[in-house]
């Protein structure tokens, strides 16, 4: 499989048809360094008449590439999976410049997660059933048809991977939207794809901001299924677009995940583990584990550890290997978080680290003091909001029964943790969250598993052969007969 030239992009340029191209309007935005608050390079924002170029050239791409074999498919996996490792460490540095990760973090986790997706896809495609004997039936799954991407600026690599890797398996096409927010890294990636052979047309890319390109590929009539990452406000909107069309659309969503440390736990290292995760991708992530829930006699022995482990978070220039906590990813985003912390002091929390404006010395760049409330009510607004900024509130429970009750208490349902030392106890807790995702006394996030939510948290499930589904139609042949 080949793709249609060799030349590589630039920002001001889409991704569409095996080519790179210029815009058809003159919209350009600024690609802002959130350490230093400065534009560093500039995108063209797609227009209606962009999307629509590069949804149809989905379309043309679409019956050839849906006619390969699993093998051929298998073949171009590992082309691309192959391109991506030779330019994995630039993918680190372009996401840690654009949203601020810190380099190791961007090494370690955001590029590497890329890779990831990607290999979990062609694990997946192995063996995976695409048809089924039912009696006389024959049920058979195939591609959906083109597909529409909209991804966040949070976890770049990791968003657009989990949905390029699972489409391209199943004999999909699509286009994809990144956040204009953090555009680079989509950039590389499609140099990456366009190296690795992909033929023409069957992955296009155009940035462009929400209420445009967004709306325009959400109810585009020859787009099939729409799958969005982001904010649960953000992602109505893309459902009620996509709503007349009556196409598929999967949601990943918000988050304001409960963490339960039960009375058995050893407090040092599980409110260590919960305040570091809290503060992972500087709070940047839908997953985090942004309510505390311990035991109310305990509570000042947590805020005690908690306050010492916040102490030691390296907040700074995320280039640096020192750093352990970089800026957030925008002006906007720095004065939401700032005013939410302001809530939570006006609300009677009590500020145990942090608060608000920047970290001493940091004058420049969209950083957050790393922060830290106590005695919150589940009804305050930092314990119903998601932040999505390095702000934990511990939250005291009364009895275990409360404390599946406080989890539960959210619109949102996408992951959750409980530690305890009595691990039956712990597997019987997981049972009664209302959430998507359990993890047990630290267990890290495995790839191949179903990643998702309940309630305003999403719909559809992300990872492994879970994440095949929605980019499949089931059909039944009946009378079919076994061959």
């Amino acid at each position: 499989m080949n793709g249609a030239n060799t030349e590589m992009s630039n920002p001001e340029h889409f991704y569409i048809d095996g080519r790179w191209v210029p815009g058809e309007g003159s919209a350009t935005l600024a690609v802002i360094d959130p350490s230093t608050e400065k534009a560093y390079a500039e995108i063209a924002l797609g227009s209606v008449t962009d999307i629509d170029k590069a949804v149809m050239a989905a379309r043309k791409a679409f019956a050839a590439f849906a006619g390969t074999s699993r093998h051929e498919r298998m073949e171009l996996l590992e082309a691309i999976i192959a391109e991506y490792e030779k330019r994995q460490d630039e993918m680190a540095e372009v996401i840690s410049r654009e949203m601020g990760a810190p380099i190791n973090l961007a090494r370690r986790a955001q590029a590497a997660a890329g890779r990831e997706h990607l290999s979990q896809a062609l694990a997946a495609l192995r063996n995976y059933t695409f048809e089924t004997h039912i009696n006389n039936v024959l049920v058979t799954r195939e591609p959906i048809g083109v597909c529409g991407f909209i991804t966040p600026w949070n976890w770049p690599m990791n968003q657009i991977a989990c949905k390029v890797g699972p489409a391209l398996a199943t004999g999909c096409t699509m286009v994809l939207k990144p956040s204009e927010v953090a555009p680079m890294s989509a950039l590389l990636f499609s140099e990456i794809m366009h190296a690795a052979g992909v033929p023409a047309g069957v992955y296009n890319m155009v940035n462009g901001d929400g209420a445009t390109a967004g709306d325009a590929l959400s109810r585009h009539p020859e787009v099939d299924m729409v799958s969005f990452t982001g904010s649960t406000r953000a992602g109505i909107l893309v459902a009620k677009a996509a709503a007349d069309t009556v196409k598929r659309v999967h949601q990943e969503l918000g988050g304001k995940s409960p963490n339960i440390l039960l009375d058995d736990a050893d407090f040092e290292q599980a409110v260590t583990r919960g305040v570091l995760g809290c503060f992972g991708n500087t709070g940047q992530s839908c997953n985090a584990p942004t309510r505390l829930l311990v035991p109310a006699d305990r509570q000042a022995e947590v805020i005690e550890i908690a306050a010492r482990v916040a102490a030691t978070v390296s907040v700074g220039d995320p280039r640096s290997a020192q750093t352990t906590m970089g800026p957030v990813v925008s002006a906007l985003q720095f004065e939401r978080i700032q005013r939410l912390i302001e809530v939570g002091i006006a609300e009677g929390a009590t500020l145990v680290a942090g608060g608000l404006g920047r970290p001493e010395g940091l004058e420049t760049g969209y950083y957050v003091r790393p922060t830290i409330f106590a005695d919150v009510d589940n009804q305050m607004s930092i314990a119903r909001d998601e932040i999505f900024g390095p702000v934990l509130s511990i939250l005291p429970y009364r009895s275990e029964e409360e404390a599946v009750a406080i989890a539960n208490d959210t619109v949102y349902g996408l992951s959750s943790y409980v530690t305890s030392s009595d691990i039956e106890r712990a597997r019987g807790l997981a049972r009664s969250i209302r959430a998507g995702m359990v993890h047990i006394n630290g267990a890290p996030i495995d790839s191949a598993a179903p990643f998702g939510g309940y309630r305003q948290s999403g719909n559809g499930r992300e990872g492994g052969v879970f994440g095949f589904e929605d980019f499949l139609e089931v059909k039944s042949i009946f009378g079919h007969g076994r061959s």
